[in-house]
Protein backbone atom coordinates (compact mmCIF):
# COMPACT_ATOMS: atom_id res chain seq x y z
CA UNK A 1 0.00 0.00 0.00
CA UNK A 2 1.34 3.57 -1.11
CA UNK A 3 0.46 6.27 0.77
CA UNK A 4 0.27 10.19 0.97
CA UNK A 5 3.16 10.98 3.75
CA UNK A 6 3.00 13.26 6.59
CA UNK A 7 5.33 16.35 6.58
CA UNK A 8 8.99 15.88 5.92
CA UNK A 9 8.32 12.17 4.96
CA UNK A 10 10.20 10.83 1.74
CA UNK A 11 7.47 10.37 -0.86
CA UNK A 12 6.81 6.56 -2.52
CA UNK A 13 6.83 4.71 -0.29
CA UNK A 14 5.63 1.18 0.42
CA UNK A 15 3.40 0.44 4.17
CA UNK A 16 3.01 -2.16 5.58
CA UNK A 17 -0.13 -2.95 8.21
CA UNK A 18 1.14 -4.44 11.30
CA UNK A 19 -2.99 -6.18 11.50
CA UNK A 20 -3.88 -9.71 11.36
CA UNK A 21 -4.66 -11.62 8.17
CA UNK A 22 -8.41 -11.49 9.32
CA UNK A 23 -8.64 -8.24 10.75
CA UNK A 24 -11.86 -6.63 9.40
CA UNK A 25 -12.05 -2.41 9.27
CA UNK A 26 -9.60 0.85 9.51
CA UNK A 27 -7.64 -0.46 12.60
CA UNK A 28 -5.87 1.54 14.53
CA UNK A 29 -2.83 -0.34 13.12
CA UNK A 30 0.86 0.50 13.16
CA UNK A 31 2.22 0.78 9.52
CA UNK A 32 5.77 0.26 8.72
CA UNK A 33 7.93 1.82 5.99
CA UNK A 34 11.57 1.55 4.82
CA UNK A 35 12.95 4.72 3.70
CA UNK A 36 16.06 5.87 1.99
CA UNK A 37 19.02 6.21 4.24
CA UNK A 38 18.44 2.90 6.55
CA UNK A 39 15.25 4.66 7.84
CA UNK A 40 12.77 2.90 9.20
CA UNK A 41 9.01 4.54 9.69
CA UNK A 42 6.28 3.98 11.85
CA UNK A 43 2.68 5.56 11.86
CA UNK A 44 -0.83 5.01 13.05
CA UNK A 45 -3.62 4.07 10.43
CA UNK A 46 -5.87 6.81 12.46
CA UNK A 47 -2.66 9.47 12.14
CA UNK A 48 -0.92 9.47 9.20
CA UNK A 49 0.89 12.35 9.15
CA UNK A 50 2.37 11.71 12.32
CA UNK A 51 5.48 9.57 11.81
CA UNK A 52 8.11 8.31 13.83
CA UNK A 53 11.58 7.38 12.61
CA UNK A 54 14.43 5.15 13.47
CA UNK A 55 17.38 3.05 12.10
CA UNK A 56 16.97 -0.35 10.47
CA UNK A 57 19.65 -1.38 13.02
CA UNK A 58 17.61 -0.32 15.90
CA UNK A 59 14.47 -1.42 14.24
CA UNK A 60 15.90 -4.90 13.92
CA UNK A 61 16.95 -4.93 17.04
CA UNK A 62 13.62 -4.67 18.45
CA UNK A 63 12.18 -6.89 16.28
CA UNK A 64 14.12 -9.33 18.08
CA UNK A 65 13.77 -8.06 21.50
CA UNK A 66 9.87 -9.01 20.41
CA UNK A 67 10.80 -12.69 19.15
CA UNK A 68 13.14 -13.17 22.10
CA UNK A 69 9.91 -12.34 24.14
CA UNK A 70 11.73 -9.17 26.12
CA UNK A 71 8.43 -7.05 25.79
CA UNK A 72 6.35 -10.03 27.03
CA UNK A 73 5.37 -8.01 29.79
CA UNK A 74 3.76 -5.50 28.12
CA UNK A 75 1.25 -7.61 27.04
CA UNK A 76 0.32 -8.50 30.45
CA UNK A 77 -3.09 -6.90 32.05
CA UNK A 78 -2.60 -4.07 34.89
CA UNK A 79 -2.62 -5.24 38.73
CA UNK A 80 -3.95 -3.70 41.18
CA UNK A 81 -0.24 -1.91 41.48
CA UNK A 82 -0.34 -0.95 38.26
CA UNK A 83 2.44 -3.46 37.18
CA UNK A 84 1.90 -4.96 33.65
CA UNK A 85 0.37 -3.67 30.61
CA UNK A 86 -1.44 -0.14 29.96
CA UNK A 87 -3.65 0.62 27.07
Amino acid sequence: MTDTPGPGTPDGLTWVRAAPEDAEGPGPWIEIAFGPDGLVLLRETGDPANVVTTTRAKWEAFAKGVVAGEFDHFAEPVDGDGAGARS
